[in-house]
């Protein structure tokens, strides 16, 4: 009995890391763009996947033919939003990176971007994980995407503002 559960435990160990080895990169960029950390500088990015990995990792058994990858980037997602919406734990309060692109997003509208966008999740299974309407999300994604395409705008650069034409 307990050399049966040696290998189960063995087995399940192996499986795992096999699936670490694959996914672990992709979730930790994905945990990176939420949190808008630099790359190379994102410990709560990677506080972030840690707490992802593990959870997958206790429920691996009850998985049952579940994609894993999904049931992580599933609780990366909703531990992200529950830290930066409602202000539970530091993974949400932090400021971003400021060279970021993606620091000038809301942490909701950064969710929704990544998701959608980075994850390719579908507008609907984004609204059902989040818990809001199909709708809104829609309008999140795009108010996000503005955001991202069109610079702030600034002042003048220096010269241009008080330049004056010399006659000929």
């Amino acid at each position: 009995m307990r050399q049966r559960h040696a290998s189960q435990d063995a087995r399940r160990a192996r499986e795992f890391e096999a699936f670490v080895a694959g996914a672990a990169g992709r979730l930790l960029h994905t945990a990176t763009l939420l949190t808008a950390e630099a790359p190379h500088d994102n410990p709560r990015a990677r506080r972030l996947l840690t707490l992802a990995l593990a959870h997958t990792y206790a429920c691996w058994d009850r998985l049952r033919g579940e994609d894993p990858y999904d049931r992580a980037r599933q609780y990366l997602a909703t531990r992200f939003a529950r830290g930066a919406w409602h202000h539970y734990g530091a993974l949400g309060r932090a400021r971003p990176h400021p060279d970021s692109p993606l620091a000038r997003l809301a942490p909701q509208e950064r969710l929704i971007l990544v998701l959608r966008l980075y994850e390719g999740v579908a507008e609907e299974q984004a609204a059902a994980l989040l818990g809001l309407p199909p709708e809104r999300v829609r309008a999140i994604c795009d108010r996000a995407t503005t955001t991202l395409l069109h610079r702030p705008r600034g002042p003048a650069p220096a010269g241009v503002a008080g330049a004056t034409v010399a006659p000929s």
